[in-house]
């Protein structure tokens, strides 16, 4: 089971949705509006979401053994000062993995940020303002565009 969690959200609506943008052949294209024609998507992003969340769910085991083996939280966690002035004052350092969103809030300054996060891996969105971003640069892994496995740019 992979562990579920939404930080705080501390009164601020935050969206939970990233826009991506793909590129299609003219034929697929013309078959998805073809079945959006016919009534069985309400649009293209219909369909786009439907089958992404079909590959997902046909390959959600792997998902569960990666974020199990990697100690990654799955959904969007939010940071906000006083959580890591709570680490700071233990004198821990923070090493955070997420598949979902990561977001630093914008009390969280680049001081306190370089002081308390030793890394940060995200395969999806990461959100801080840009000084605090800059701070972290070297410890931060955003894995949104990885080489294919046994691909030549993996080497």
């Amino acid at each position: 089971m992979i562990p579920q969690r939404t930080g705080r959200q501390g009164g601020s609506r935050v969206s939970e949705t990233e826009k991506i943008t793909i590129n299609l052949g003219a034929v697929d294209l013309g078959k998805i509006d073809l079945l959006v024609d016919q009534g069985l998507y309400s649009n293209r992003a219909d369909l786009i979401r439907t089958a992404i969340r079909r590959q997902l769910e046909q390959h959600a085991d792997v998902v569960d053994q990666t974020v199990s083996r990697r100690h990654m939280a799955v959904g969007v966690l939010m940071w906000s000062a006083s959580d890591l002035e709570a680490h700071k004052a233990r004198g821990e350092k923070l090493r955070l993995g997420v598949v979902g969103m990561l977001i630093l809030s914008s009390d969280v300054s680049a001081e306190l940020a370089s002081a308390t996060i030793e890394s940060i891996d995200v395969f999806g969105s990461f959100r801080a303002s840009s000084e605090v971003k800059a701070a972290l640069a070297s410890r931060v892994h955003q894995l949104t565009k990885l080489p294919r496995r046994g691909s030549r740019e993996e080497e």
